[in-house]
């Protein structure tokens, strides 16, 4: 009989506990009814609206979390579909450099993200010279870091299903075309989401990148507003826009959870699915 690892579970719940605290003393402050971030004066919702300095009433703080959920959805809308078409062709490229090619894959997530940052700063304010800093560099930043996610996820199931359905239906007379629209990219839906809600909730939370890559106000995100109210006199309003953030962070990636855990029972019914979508196939060849 095992025996279950009491200190192991006991030490991973209050390093859990230790992280969690400050994060939620910051969120209970955004409901503060005074102005102090320290002492405690009643529940309010004056710093989310109503109140002259709230996030609804103050224009910067609206408008680094406008540019904020835009960034988070442009960059998905961008690296989702790159990074699907990147899996597919990483996984039926065969040849030597294959492996140094997915290797680079992993190469985003391995660099530290200061080192990340620098180097994108550099390479639009010396080489791309024509792409300007600011929301067009942020994107493209953001799609550089963020296609890897996509990249393994759709790998990890394009491997668990295999290229058997796809044959099938090649062998029905389905054109490639067909067979990745009709076949493999229901198949692939779970997983495709999945990474689009990670590269949502990662481009919302970055600081580095959108911070070397930002010019002015036009293109501050709530990270970089977060950082550089913080040094001031900042109002609970701080805290509000930083409990949004992370709401909208932590919905995006019990989503994606929620989407990787009925991927379970799509693995599953592969063979169903599969199966009657080769059947369907079959009844139009004939």
């Amino acid at each position: 009989m095992t025996r279950r690892p009491v200190v192991l579970a006991a030490l991973t719940w209050l390093y859990v506990v230790w992280s969690l605290v400050p994060v939620l003393i910051a969120i209970q402050f955004s409901f503060n009814d005074g102005r102090s971030r320290s002492t405690w004066q009643g529940f309010s919702f004056r710093w989310y609206w109503g109140d002259s300095g709230s996030v609804a009433s103050d224009p910067s703080l609206r408008l680094a979390l406008s540019n904020t959920l835009q960034l988070a959805l442009l960059t998905t809308l961008v690296a989702t579909p790159l990074g699907v078409a990147l899996a597919l062709g990483l996984t039926r490229w065969r040849g030597r450099t294959s492996r140094a090619a997915n290797g680079l894959m992993l190469l985003p997530l391995a660099t530290p993200e200061i080192v990340m940052g620098s180097a994108l700063y550099l390479v639009f304010t010396n080489l791309y010279t024509l792409i300007p800093l600011g929301r067009t560099a942020q994107l493209l930043g953001h799609v550089t870091f963020s296609v890897s996610y996509v990249v393994i996820i759709v790998r990890s199931r394009l491997h668990s299903i295999g290229a058997e359905y796809e044959a099938a239906a090649r062998d029905l007379g389905a054109t490639p075309l067909q067979a990745l629209r009709t076949v493999l990219l229901p198949l692939l839906t779970p997983a495709v989401l999945a990474g689009a809600l990670i590269v949502f909730a990662s481009s919302m939370d970055d600081f580095v990148i959108s911070a070397f890559l930002s010019t002015d106000a036009s293109s501050v995100t709530v990270p970089i507003k977060l950082y550089s109210a913080v040094r001031t006199a900042p109002s609970p309003a701080l805290n509000a826009l930083a409990t949004l953030l992370l709401l909208g962070s932590a919905l995006a990636l019990v989503l994606a959870w929620a989407v990787l855990r009925r991927r379970r029972g799509v693995v599953r019914g592969t063979d169903r699915a599969g199966g009657s979508a080769l059947r369907e196939m079959a009844s139009i060849d004939v």
